[in-house]
């Protein structure tokens, strides 16, 4: 059963500008310990490609925190839910401490796709309740 649903649109130039601002502190408030790893490593070699890596697990995080339906408040934080990517290629979400255990409580399960084009990120996400 369907828990609910997310969608989030992200421009790419805007997570460039609060970059600019921020530097740093802006990809590690909004991206896990994984996630850092990878964001760097991409950054390093091409940058915009690394902002486009931000941007897309900025924009699923948005749309995880809509399909949950509690918006940017506890448990939900940036850091607690990570989008990672299997062998395959394909995202997946990784949740961590109080944000994994409620998750978990409630019998949730997870689906995300991300993608990227030129100046835009987007991101949708299914929830579903465990049978």
């Amino acid at each position: 059963m369907i828990y609910g649903i997310g969608t989030d649109v992200c421009d790419i130039r805007r997570i460039a500008a609060t970059f600019e601002r921020q530097g740093e502190r802006f990809a590690q408030k909004v991206l896990g310990d994984a996630e850092l790893a990878v964001w760097r490593a991409r950054s390093a070699r091409w940058p915009k490609r690394g902002l486009r890596y931000l941007a897309t697990r900025f924009s699923a995080k948005e749309a995880f925190s809509k399909a949950v339906g509690m918006g940017m408040r506890m448990p939900m934080s940036w850091r607690l839910c990570e989008i990672v990517n299997e062998r395959s290629g394909k995202p997946v979400i990784v949740l961590h401490g109080a944000l994994k255990q409620w998750f978990e409580a409630e019998g949730l399960i997870v689906h995300v796709t991300v993608t990227d084009e030129t100046d835009y990120a987007a991101s949708f996400v299914v929830v579903e309740r465990q049978p």
